[in-house]
């Protein structure tokens, strides 16, 4: 049995979305900014789909002196999931699973095989919500709104590669403080878009605004909502082939308890949750504590760092709404000493690997894709130190 190691942990980040799929923030720099201001060490980009804001991420790393750890969000289906209702990480649509890829090689080195992969799935987003700025305009000329969108005027100034739908609920409510300077007429008008319906948050609050007009009118039953097809999914299995192919570890993002304290069909039995992934050969996971009760998040991740995971925390800032980037749990609080130290040796682990794949080296996983859980303290010591160099250097 290996002997523990004994390092001092550093505050990490490890998922946040950037404006390169969509975030609370304007550009990445402003993350770097509010993670120097809060002494966050560790900074983990995690985008759907996509893997362009990476170089200015190195650049912006290097500039701050933050390690950063290159990682990728997708939206899998699993099919058999689905087929018999199991809601997985997603607790509205049985089958979708969220997925993420940590510590991919960099710089990338994608075949023709897996570019094609990424491009069709990011080509399936962008039509879906074409489809949807057309229906939306389409009820704007109905209700004579006196305005309209095109697909790539809103892409061109809200999105970098992927138009999702909050692009849209922020471009609709700028043009309508646009449109109407007066903060009544605001209010009525978008009344008027919600089909008379009240509006709940204030005329400052962009994220609720923004928020209810995704619900209103670009979830199920809204005006312009299109459903996604199932193109625009690929499997998990497909996932994490691409994953691997990119030198990173497959990892699960845990949703764990929701505002209710109720958990999916999937995640509600953790050894049964364990067994799922490691069947899959899944030996890392991430959760955004944030939206967890404290006692909870603390004991599924004891259960899971006893199990030899690689464990991550992030604040995921995938709304408008701008939260500080240090990780606090669902009451507001800083993590336990304990779960720091989990969050940063998970991503020691993940550094040690991303470091040594990029010099074409084993890294954590072996040639089949399992995870080297007998060598984890050997990682932790690695990354520790990769990461302590990278800071102070």
């Amino acid at each position: 049995m290996e002997t523990k190691t004994m390092i001092s942990p550093v505050s990490v980040n490890g998922h946040f979305h950037t404006p390169y799929s969509f975030s609370a923030f304007s550009a990445i720099e402003q993350v770097f900014e509010m993670a120097s201001q809060e002494a966050v060490q560790v900074l983990g980009i995690n985008d759907f789909y996509t893997t362009d804001g990476y170089g200015e991420f190195a650049l912006l790393a290097e500039k701050y002196k933050i390690y950063p750890l290159f990682n990728i969000e997708f939206m899998a289906l699993q099919k058999d999931l689905q087929a018999d209702g199991v809601r997985v990480n997603d607790p509205n649509n049985p089958g979708r699973t969220y997925f993420s890829g940590k510590g991919l090689r960099y710089p990338l080195q994608f075949n023709a095989e897996m570019m094609d992969r990424l491009f069709k799935v990011q080509d399936e987003s962008n039509r879906q919500t074409a489809q949807m700025v057309d229906k939306l305009n389409e009820f704007l000329q109905e209700i004579e709104a006196g305005f309209q969108f095109s697909f790539k005027q809103v892409k061109e100034k809200y999105a970098k590669n992927i138009l999702r739908e909050r692009h849209i609920a922020k471009a609709l409510r700028e043009k309508v403080v646009e449109v109407y300077p007066d903060v009544e007429k605001q209010k009525a008008f978008i009344q008027k878009l919600f089909s008379g319906k009240e509006v709940k948050s204030s005329m400052d609050d962009f994220a609720g605004l923004e928020n209810e007009i995704r619900g209103n009118l670009l979830k199920s039953g809204g005006r312009a909502f299109v459903p996604e097809d199932d193109k625009a999914f690929l499997s998990l299995e497909q996932v994490i082939e691409f994953i691997l192919h990119a030198g990173g570890i497959p990892c699960y993002p845990v949703l764990l308890d929701d505002v209710k304290g109720n958990f999916t069909d999937y995640e509600g039995d953790y050894q049964k949750l364990y067994e799922s992934l490691v069947e899959k050969s899944v030996y890392s996971i991430e959760l955004i504590p944030g939206r967890n009760k404290p006692a909870i998040l603390e004991d599924f991740v004891r259960y899971f760092n006893e199990k030899g995971f690689v464990i991550t925390f992030g604040t995921e800032h995938n709304t408008p709404k701008l939260d500080p980037i240090t990780v606090f749990d669902g009451e507001g609080n800083e993590l336990s000493e304990e779960m720091k130290q989990i969050a940063y040796e998970g991503a020691c682990v993940i550094a040690a690997h991303q470091e040594l794949v990029r010099k074409d080296e084993d890294g954590f996983l072996d040639a089949s894709g399992k995870a080297k859980l007998s060598e984890r303290e050997l990682f932790i010591g690695m990354g520790d130190e990769i990461i302590k160099n990278f800071v102070r250097k």
